[in-house]
């Protein structure tokens, strides 16, 4: 595996003075490559060997699909899609088939649940109250679908679209073995959604997938972005940030 380059930020919490959340910005990042440093981190942070990881990604562009079988719904061949350089790749998380590419915030948190008190579900329910609360900070109103795991955009005074359907702003698959999870949570930022096309989303047929520039015309920096999503970590484990 080529070395990823990132940009490491430490958050301690100044209770436990040895729960400690490593973030990782790795930047602009081919899709294989981060798998693999997350399949190496998960066996460090399952043997102890490191703490607490959250990985920060933008991908070139790439279609996975998840476990489920039933939800992965390819519209093109594969072949095709690598002809237009869009890579597709098998992986063992949750949920179906889903597309990320540059302009889409991703994040992969490697964390022993067990340590932090959490089921898979309240586990679930952690990522989608982040990505809400980061997304409301950039002007976009999300909601919960129970039995959907994701964020999901009505139609409010803060979008710019009217008179549509519920449309998704957000994914999650993620994967949990020896109580330490891989995988994570995707948010369209500014990305162009025009490879959603290709797949039927999280295999649930008529699915519109949105962004926040599509919902408010705005287009924001993916380092002011990446930087509010430090600070949630931060509120979300009720940690003090120091950058390492």
């Amino acid at each position: 595996m080529n070395e990823i380059r990132h940009t490491d930020y430490e958050i301690r919490d100044t209770k436990y003075e040895s729960r400690t959340l490593c973030i990782r910005d790795c930047g602009l990042a081919d899709y294989r490559e981060v798998l693999e440093l997350q399949l190496d981190l998960w066996e460090k942070r399952r043997q102890g060997a490191i703490t607490d990881t959250v990985l920060i990604v933008e991908h070139h562009p790439v279609i996975t699909l998840g476990a489920r079988q039933s939800a992965n719904k390819l519209l093109v061949n594969p072949e095709e899609l690598v002809k237009k350089g869009i890579d597709v790749v098998e992986v063992r998380r949750g949920g179906g088939t889903t597309a990320h590419n540059p302009g889409q915030l991703v994040f992969y948190p490697i964390l022993n649940l067990q340590k932090l008190g959490l089921g898979v579900s309240e586990y679930i329910r952690e990522l989608e109250g982040i990505g809400m609360e980061l997304l409301l900070q950039l002007g976009v109103h999300s909601t919960r679908r129970r039995g959907f795991p994701g964020l999901w955009v009505e139609n409010n005074r803060q979008s710019s679209i009217v008179n549509r359907q519920s449309r998704k702003i957000a994914s999650i698959g993620v994967r949990v073995s020896k109580s330490v999870t891989y995988h994570g949570m995707a948010i369209n930022i500014h990305n162009d959604l025009g490879i959603f096309d290709f797949l039927v989303p999280c295999g649930l047929d008529g699915v519109e997938m949105t962004s926040i520039l599509k919902e408010t015309g705005k287009k924001h920096s993916m380092n002011e972005v990446k930087k509010i999503l430090a600070i949630l970590l931060r509120d979300w484990l009720s940690c003090e940030m120091q950058i390492g």
